[in-house]
């Protein structure tokens, strides 16, 4: 069982068993997974946590970098847990959910000229791929 890194907890605000309880299912979770879902396990292990709660959590943690983001077609957003700040990009299955980190540096470069080309500042970015993984594909 993965424990919660103890910094992890100082960045939703006031800590509550609640928000812990939020943290540490998103934590185990295996790849992405969408507040709804999230909140159903939770339910379903017993927890009494209600669904603004997981958004709210699930929120500040993307907020903190803490939580990767990505959209699904219909533009739900699914979370996964991110075990450190260093910003990440996926590549993302689109029948099975599957998220595998990328190496991403080319983006990143590309990202950081139109700033300084700009002269904008706090620049932030998304930039999603999809496709169908191989498991998928054979199936």
């Amino acid at each position: 069982m993965m424990t919660t890194p103890p910094d992890d907890a100082d960045l939703l605000g006031r800590r509550t068993a609640q928000r812990a309880t939020v943290l540490r299912a998103l934590t185990e979770a295996h790849g992405f997974v969408s507040a709804r879902t999230l909140h159903a396990s939770l339910r379903a292990s017993g927890s009494h946590i209600g669904l603004s709660t997981v958004y709210r959590t699930l929120g500040a943690l993307a907020a903190a970098d803490r939580a990767d983001v990505v959209r699904t077609r219909v533009g739900e957003r699914l979370f996964r847990h991110r075990p450190a700040a260093e910003h990440r990009h996926y590549l993302l299955c689109r029948t099975c959910g599957l998220g595998m980190p990328i190496d991403a540096e080319d983006v990143e470069s590309w990202a950081e000229r139109i700033t300084a080309a700009s002269g904008f500042s706090e620049v932030e970015h998304t930039v999603e791929l999809t496709g169908v993984c191989p498991d998928c594909r054979a199936g």
